[in-house]
């Protein structure tokens, strides 16, 4: 009598397992690029959001809306502001807020984002804190595009 084994010999064992491997090693990169890619949306819907809020507040300012501040030339003093909203003149307890909260950079994982002033250079990176005319991410790593997260 004659008995018949069952199972997988070794060499089938490494076959698969190497397959699984190749499989695994294409799927990485693929994934890796489009989770960069879905953080670098994210970073410009959050700039996209936080700018329109900083020009609302401006437009209302310039229609005199908003009281301007000294040296702010209609823009919010600080980020914050944007948040916890401002009175409107002329209108009794009417506070308006431009944004719910101060979105999270995805590349630095922080709610921490660097400003400009008006008064600054369109490049610079130290805030004169004369108001808030414009956000940027404060990562220094460099998006798909081969540009810099902080020149968006």
């Amino acid at each position: 009598m004659t008995t018949r084994r069952r199972g997988y010999s070794l060499v089938e064992l490494v076959v698969v397992v190497t397959l699984i491997l190749v499989l695994t090693a294409m799927i990485v990169p693929v994934a890796r690029f489009n989770w960069t890619r879905m953080k670098e949306m994210e970073l410009k819907e959050a700039l996209r959001t936080m700018r329109a809020a900083i020009d609302e507040h401006k437009r209302l300012s310039d229609q005199g809306l908003i009281p301007v501040e000294l040296d702010t030339e209609g823009y919010p003093k600080e980020l914050e502001k944007l948040v916890e909203g401002v009175e409107l003149v002329g209108q009794v307890k009417k506070v308006r807020k431009f944004l719910r909260r101060i979105p999270i950079d995805p590349m630095t994982s922080e709610a921490e984002w660097g400003l400009r002033s008006l008064q600054d250079d369109f490049d610079s990176t130290s805030w004169g804190r004369q108001n808030v005319y414009d956000v940027y991410s404060l990562s220094d790593r460099t998006a798909l595009d081969g540009t810099k997260y902080k020149d968006w």
